[in-house]
């Protein structure tokens, strides 16, 4: 019997770790479902799984384009895109730079804009509206803590689904 504890450790163990992986995909794909506005929720489907098939769903335009440009990481999509503070958000998002941040009007996305591009918290604190400030929190420190204190669904389901 002494000889099998090992085997029977590391199976164990083996099975712990597949369940666990089994339900991270689970909840995580559950969480997108809960999100209530299709637009949304095949937003969330698309960043969570990185793949364009659910971008080609979104209804608003402007929200398509911006599926399409951050999944395949293509700046030519973000040029069509309407919404002036959406496009520069995606500009910098791809580019990985603050550059753009600066030209977005609503002062929560540019703050937002500049916490995501700079990876840095600093910005998240500015943010007046709480839902975007607790995701802001979630997403650069890869940590979903901050994602049960949001009231909007479809944020906190992206949050759940982004902050990994």
């Amino acid at each position: 019997m002494k000889d099998k504890a090992p085997a029977i450790i590391l199976t164990a163990l083996a099975l712990l770790a597949l369940c666990f992986v089994i339900h991270s995909r689970i909840a995580a794909a559950s969480s997108c479902g809960l999100v209530r506005d299709s637009d949304e929720r095949h937003m969330c489907y698309a960043l969570q799984d990185n793949s364009t098939g659910q971008c080609g769903l979104i209804r608003d335009s402007d929200k398509r384009h911006y599926c399409y440009a951050i999944v395949d990481k293509n700046t030519g999509q973000c040029g069509l895109i309407r919404d002036s503070d959406l496009r520069h958000q995606c500009y910098a998002e791809i580019d990985n730079s603050s550059g753009q941040c600066g030209l977005i009007r609503d002062s929560d996305r540019r703050h937002f804009c500049y916490a995501r591009a700079d990876k840095s918290t600093g910005q998240c604190g500015l943010i007046r509206e709480s839902d975007l400030r607790h995701y802001c929190y979630a997403l650069i420190d890869k940590s979903s803590g901050q994602c049960g204190l949001i009231r909007r669904s479809d944020l906190r389901s992206r949050c759940y689904t982004e902050a990994k």
